[in-house]
């Protein structure tokens, strides 16, 4: 993620902060980028250096019909300064920061067997004891992991599955020099 990006979202945390509206504006913007994730056209539109900003300002005006005014702003600058293409980054960076500020901690956990809620629970239960956070938890399976688990939080990534092992084995065996 650029720097820009960060500036972006910093300055949209704490103008929401300070208004007491972080939460809905947090929401809306997740929302925008979701609506440019799952609408590729738009996608391509909102970073299509051809287009004027203007044209993207107008567009953006009219998904985020009914948001907060402090979004429906922040999403004007942000195409009038010809960043439309970026809402995806800084939505998730504004989400980062939104979680640290709430003390939550967002974690995925990717394992090669579907996870029982129980389960699941208990790794949840020994992360937020660790870390003295409340934690969201997402999960997904890869059968190719073998075993084991991945936990990615942020750009923090601790890999103990069996095909992680392997690799790092093989990768040991490789570069040992007998």
């Amino acid at each position: 993620m650029g720097v820009a990006q960060r500036l972006y979202a910093r300055a949209l945390f704490e103008a929401a902060r300070d208004e007491g509206r972080l939460e809905q504006v947090s929401a809306d913007l997740a929302a925008v980028a979701a609506a440019v994730d799952e609408v590729s056209e738009l996608g391509a539109f909102l970073r299509n250096p051809e287009v004027d900003p203007a044209g993207k300002a107008g567009v953006l005006e009219e998904i985020s019909q009914g948001a907060d005014e402090l979004s429906r702003n922040f999403l004007r600058l942000v195409a009038e300064k010809g960043r439309a293409g970026e809402i995806a980054e800084m939505s998730a960076e504004l989400e980062a920061l939104v979680a640290r500020a709430q003390n939550r901690l967002t974690v995925e956990l990717q394992t090669a067997h579907e996870l029982s809620d129980e389960e699941a629970a208990s790794i949840v239960k020994t992360i937020e004891e660790a870390s003295g956070r409340e934690v969201d938890a997402t999960r997904s399976v890869d059968a190719d992991l073998i075993g084991g688990i991945i936990l990615q939080v942020g750009s923090f990534r601790a890999d103990g599955s069996v095909r992680g092992r392997l690799e790092r084995l093989r990768h040991e065996l490789a570069t040992t020099t007998g």
